[in-house]
């Protein structure tokens, strides 16, 4: 198997952190886009320095039981045997302890379980063990996650005793601290506060990864429309156009409105429409292609679903509360269904190569979960890597025109800094300060025809220079 260039970098790296005149320090972060291949990576890292005799066992934490499994998998392609940790089963860890060359365990199994995991470690703490933290910003202090302080302090402390500790993450995060790595920080001075930010140790941006063919490119086209919020019996109508309302409750209630699927003349089925003549398109070329659409609630889901599957798709409908999720998601991963129709379980870690088409219809617009959920599409399988000429052929994301999920658009493949929190400016503060933080460029969008329905397609800087209309 032949390295991706930063997972050479990463080998090189952990190997420096490991000399014996390091001063550098254990904690290593690595912020690599959607299908870098942070798993592969960590563990060729891993690999490398267990054969340099500088490692022996390695300790996986990963947010979500859905995702050990594509750990195991990444390390049987290694040779590397990966288990998974359950203190219920004494007889298969005393065994585990003898063969495996890794555990894996949830943040919450961990937390749950903490003690006989400390115990059973204490036969690879010091000089042989490498802890990951996969995805690592759910260890930070987050208002919004309750169980990230607690995630924190498990990493931590059963961390304690490793000789490096290796952190990935492919999103930008504002949290209070970060359970690790957190003393790599610099401060930089913005609109009249300072901000600190966190500095990681190898940064891999998507553009990088689409400029080298690890990963498709994306192109946009973002329905735009007007909304209209007249009430019944109303004579003058009160309308909003969806991309240029810029007062936030009212592009808030625009969004709201413009995903609700109403009529065949609706914004969404419009929008779902387009989605679907798009991805038979893309079949032409990619016979298994698959779409994705993310809904904003169970009820809205079924709804997607029984549309799509009144045009006779097949269609995998997947939600938190639904006890065979797991099941429909590797289904669909294996080629079983046309639309994979979500809620909240296609984000960080889900991996389907096939996926070519995005339709976002849900009022969530942070940009952590934008990005998260359109790069699910960005992903190459080996098969289509080997036929497929570099740059790749992209992939498609069908959204409202939001201005708020427009701007996320214009500057998806660029990374954002990691932000923890601002404060006041001292006046006679002698700390350093870094030059203002990067905001990245600001394009045009390309506007095609005009009136309600149109469409404004949006490119990624990287398209202009090799797709064409």
């Amino acid at each position: 198997m032949q390295p991706r260039q930063w997972q050479q970098q990463l080998v090189q790296l952990l190997r420096r952190r490991l000399e014996p005149e390091a001063s550098h320090g254990r904690d290593v972060l690595i912020h690599a886009g959607p299908g870098a291949g942070k798993t592969l990576g960590a563990l060729l890292g891993f690999q490398a320095m267990q054969q340099e005799g500088k490692l022996q066992r390695f300790l996986v934490m990963c947010h979500r039981t859905s995702i050990l499994s594509q750990w195991r998998t990444s390390a049987e392609r290694l040779g590397l045997r990966l288990e998974p940790w359950n203190e219920a089963s004494p007889h298969i860890q005393s065994q585990a302890i003898q063969n495996a060359d890794g555990w894996l365990v949830t943040y919450q199994g961990a937390a749950s379980q903490i003690e006989g995991l400390k115990r059973a470690l204490e036969p690879w703490a010091g000089d042989q063990l490498l802890a990951i933290a996969d995805e690592a910003h759910h260890l930070g202090v987050d208002p919004d996650e309750p169980d990230g302080p607690v995630w924190g302090r498990t990493f931590l402390e059963l961390s304690s005793q490793a000789r490096l500790r290796l952190g990935l993450t492919g999103t930008p995060f504002r949290a209070d601290n970060l359970a690790f790595c957190a003393a790599r920080r610099i401060r930089i001075q913005e609109g009249g506060q300072l901000v600190e930010q966190i500095s990681p140790d190898l940064c891999v941006e998507p553009r990088e990864l689409i400029a080298a063919g690890d990963v498709r490119p994306l192109e946009f086209r973002f329905q735009d429309g007007w909304v209209e919020h007249s009430r019944a019996g109303k004579l003058d109508r009160d309308v909003s156009p969806l991309s240029e309302e810029v007062r936030e409750s009212w592009r808030a209630r625009n969004l709201r409105r413009a995903i609700h699927l109403s009529d065949s003349s609706s914004i969404a089925q419009q929008l779902l429409i387009r989605a679907r003549r798009k991805l038979e398109q893309v079949r032409e070329h990619h016979p298994n292609a698959g779409g994705l659409v993310i809904a904003k609630d169970i009820a809205h889901a079924r709804s997607i679903s029984s549309l799509l599957r009144e045009q006779g798709d097949r269609v995998d409908l997947v939600h938190s509360q639904d006890p065979e999720a797991a099941e429909r998601l590797s289904s669909f991963q294996e080629g079983g269904a046309d639309w994979l129709v979500s809620i909240d379980m296609c984000a960080e870690g889900f991996d389907a190569p096939r996926l070519r088409v995005v339709a976002y219809l849900t009022t969530v617009v942070t940009r952590s979960r934008f990005v998260q959920g359109i790069t699910r599409a960005v992903r190459m399988c080996s098969t289509r890597a080997a036929t497929e000429t570099v740059p790749r052929d992209p992939s498609y994301v069908f959204a409202p025109a939001d201005p708020l999920l427009m701007s996320y658009a214009r500057s998806w493949s660029l990374s954002e800094p990691y932000r923890i929190q601002a404060q006041p400016q001292e006046a006679d503060s002698d700390e350093p300060l870094q030059s203002s933080a990067w905001r990245g460029p600001s394009l045009p969008l390309e506007a095609v025809n005009d009136g309600a329905g149109a469409v404004i397609r949006l490119r990624t800087p990287e398209l202009p220079n090799f797709l064409h209309q």
